[in-house]
């Protein structure tokens, strides 16, 4: 598939109808495979522990990884990288709506019980299934082995992993090591709740004219300010760092 690397990792340049095409391809594989979809937050977490080899083989391995902002598709362009966008809600509501096979079957990673019972509500013709995992999934190996076993027996083709980064990833990576689950799964943070109604998602002209950020932070102030206002900035320093050092 056509790629280009950027911030040292590599995004497949497809757009949604042929993500979810690749999508159906990995699904019907007697393998486990998943989708990525890194975003400013997931890129300055990576930079900032660059020597953590198990979260940077995670975003690595995975065999899709596709843009999911905007923001960061226009900070790539003085660079000459041309990075298309696929946002992960929006891929998310589209297989979902699809409501066909094989993604008529689903797994969730994540939440609770009333988003379950939301999500039900709103896609009744979807099966859904759901293993709610402790909070701190990322230095708890016994329950990322717990997520391993619940999808490893489950008979879903998809999974969507809604633990958010970077331990959706590193669980997913963890599963296909093992080399026993059969399914594809994608890894598209707070997509079920927009769909579920329990979080506001921003308006399509926020969406694009690139504020989306801007709206999660009045949203949620308390809770993302300091994602949007100190730690985002930093992706501007690890962009002309990691250009510089490339050229």
């Amino acid at each position: 598939m056509p790629n280009i690397e950027f911030l040292s990792l590599r995004f497949d340049l497809l757009d949604q109808a042929a993500t979810i095409d690749a999508l159906r391809v990995f699904a019907a594989l007697d393998r486990f495979s998943y989708l990525i979809t890194p975003n400013v937050d997931h890129l300055v977490r990576l930079h900032a522990d660059r020597d953590n080899a198990q979260v940077w083989e995670s975003y690595r391995e995975a065999d899709l990884c596709v843009c999911d902002s905007r923001v960061l598709q226009l900070l790539a362009k003085p660079f000459g990288i041309k990075l298309s966008v696929l946002p992960g809600s929006d891929l998310t509501q589209k297989i979902l709506e699809l409501g066909d096979a094989p993604f008529d079957d689903i797994a969730v990673i994540g939440g609770n019980e009333d988003l379950i019972a939301r999500l039900r509500l709103r896609y009744p013709a979807l099966v859904w299934r759901a293993h709610f995992p402790p909070m701190g999934v990322l230095s708890d190996p016994v329950a990322q082995d717990e997520i391993a076993r619940f999808v490893e027996t489950v008979p879903c083709k998809l999974v969507i992993f809604a633990i958010g980064g970077p331990q959706s990833e590193v669980c997913c990576r963890k599963i296909a090591k093992r080399g026993k689950a059969r399914s594809v799964a994608i890894c598209t943070g707070a997509s079920l709740e927009f769909l579920a109604g329990l979080k506001a998602r921003a308006p399509h002209w926020m969406q694009r004219a690139r504020l989306e950020w801007l709206h999660r932070l009045a949203s949620e102030p308390r809770r993302l300010w300091r994602r949007y206002l100190v730690k985002g900035p930093q992706i501007l320093s690890i962009i002309l760092r990691e250009q510089v050092f490339r050229r």
